[in-house]
């Protein structure tokens, strides 16, 4: 009697872009966190945003409660995420916290 071995275990998973494969390793809250420490780097602070956006999205979190725990209007949430977005301090701190991420000056 033979065993069939499953193609499914060698065979790696192929992906459709780019942002569909950054999304499965943003789902590591490691990954996320390096992701997050790298977008503060940036000169332009449109890139924590988008990068704090990518971590929202890839970790499936539900921006009702994600208002409701960081005392943030949800449309507020929306539009601190958006491309035109300019966000006080204060709401992005509190979204990195909900997220469970401080802020550290090294």
């Amino acid at each position: 009697m033979t065993k069939k071995i499953s193609k499914k275990k060698n065979q790696k998973k192929t992906y459709k872009d780019y942002q569909e494969l950054l999304y499965e390793d943003l789902k590591d809250p490691t990954i996320a966190k390096t992701y997050l420490n790298e977008a503060l780097q940036d000169d332009d602070e449109r890139v924590i945003l988008l990068a704090l956006k990518d971590v929202i999205e890839a970790q499936g979190k539900d921006i009702s409660a994600l208002a409701r725990k960081s005392n943030i209007e949800r449309q507020s949430i929306y539009r601190i995420l958006s491309k035109k977005g300019n966000p006080r301090w204060t709401n992005i701190n509190a979204l990195l916290k909900t997220l469970g991420y401080h802020l550290r000056i090294k």
